[in-house]
């Protein structure tokens, strides 16, 4: 069978794949068809936080599995209230509605904050403020709450309601609210599809300051920085700011697709019976999964990730070829001399697999990588951007 030809004859041709097709792994080790080995340096764009087939992650699927697969949200489930508890326990917050993906996180966050400034302020507070730069989803409104207009090119017109500002600017921030009936202001800590560039903590602090004075909800957008991607919990604790709502996905459910978004003190109550559902969401394997990744996150294990993520850019750093390296955390991006996807390319012929943003090559390892793997594929990732650097 030739997978290539197969995929590129019947599935939808919405991926720039690279010409790897992967048939099995362990743990930071992915094995393709061909047989070759490779070091994961993107653990599925950030999603398989303990790398492939954990231990501990497999037998809470398995074992699941073995109980029930699914169940309408007609009816409860155990892994469903223990995940909510889990969640709310580490961060604070009071609830959590559960979905499949990111995208849908932040589309639950969005109807939380219209609702609630729609209640409290009237129907016109509906515009929910992010950043340029951002990106929070594909579906068409996730798309429109993006601050990036290459994604708004082929698909307009775009879900109204939605503005941007820059990063940074605190004051431009402000005039906004105060000329546009504000129902929500959404910021991801670390804007991850946008080159991965943290915000700074002034612009953090102030953004969260405003929101207090004005009572606009602030969601903070965790889909790829949360469950310990950055070294703590969520991203946002970093700046010791309280969110009025959390969205989150990716290295949540280990592998399997989940979303959750949290809801604080103020919005806790906003959305009663029907006001919003998902088929899937809450799904008992999918959250006995998440339980078996949340649990883990622990003051122990954020060290560790600190740790790893402090070598990775004493490493990097000043070495030959790269010029900048950004982000928080274990969610690295590299400005580098050579095409970010030269580096790429070069690394995956040397058996590490790497991603991009925008012009960086960007990193996401599994937070549990050996140390000694880590070093391998950084030691790669080096001797790729100085090839650039001497060409």
């Amino acid at each position: 069978m030739d997978i290539f030809a197969l995929d590129q004859q019947y599935v939808a041709g919405t991926y720039g794949r690279f010409p790897v097709a992967i048939a099995s792994g362990k743990g930071s080790l992915l094995t393709g068809t061909d047989g070759r080995t490779y070091i994961d340096m993107g653990s599925g764009i950030g999603v398989t936080s303990f790398g492939i087939a954990d231990a501990t992650w497999l037998k809470a699927v398995t074992d699941q599995l073995q109980k029930i697969q699914h169940t309408s949200n007609l009816y409860y489930t155990t892994p469903c209230a223990q995940l909510a508890e889990a969640l709310c326990g580490k961060t604070g917050m009071k609830k959590v509605f559960f979905s499949n993906s990111g995208a849908e996180a932040n589309e639950c966050a969005i109807k939380y904050a219209r609702k609630y400034s729609a209640q409290t302020k009237g129907e016109e507070y509906f515009t929910i403020i992010t950043l340029e730069n951002s990106f929070h989803g594909r579906t068409l409104t996730t798309l429109s709450a993006t601050g990036q207009e290459h994604y708004h090119e082929l698909f307009r017109p775009l879900t109204p309601g939605f503005a941007h500002v820059k990063a940074g600017d605190l004051d431009g921030l402000e005039k906004l609210v105060e000329s546009t009936p504000t129902a929500g202001i959404m910021l991801e800590i670390v804007q991850g599809e946008g080159g991965v560039i943290a915000l700074e903590e002034a612009f953090v602090k102030g953004v969260a300051q405003l929101c207090k004075e004005k009572d606009i909800p602030l969601i903070i957008d965790e889909v790829q920085t949360g469950n310990g991607r950055t070294g703590k919990l969520y991203a946002y604790m970093h700046y010791g700011i309280t969110p009025d709502i959390v969205s989150t996905a990716k290295g949540l459910g280990g592998g399997l697709p989940i979303g959750a978004t949290l809801l604080g003190e103020k919005v806790q109550n906003v959305l009663g019976p029907g006001d919003h559902g998902s088929t899937y969401g809450g799904n008992p394997v999918c959250c006995a999964g998440a339980i078996s990744v949340i649990r883990r996150m622990d003051a122990e294990f954020m060290a560790q990730v600190a740790a790893k993520a402090d070598f990775i850019r004493k490493t990097l750093e000043g070495a030959e070829g790269i010029l900048a390296v950004t982000g928080l955390g274990m969610m690295v991006g590299i400005q580098t001399v050579r095409p970010a996807k030269e580096v790429v390319q070069s690394c995956m012929e040397k058996g590490v697999l790497c991603l991009t943003a925008k012009d960086k090559v960007r990193l996401l390892p599994a937070l549990n990588i050996p140390m000694d793997v880590l070093s391998q594929a950084l030691n790669v990732i080096k001797e790729a951007c100085k090839e650039a650097d001497l060409s």
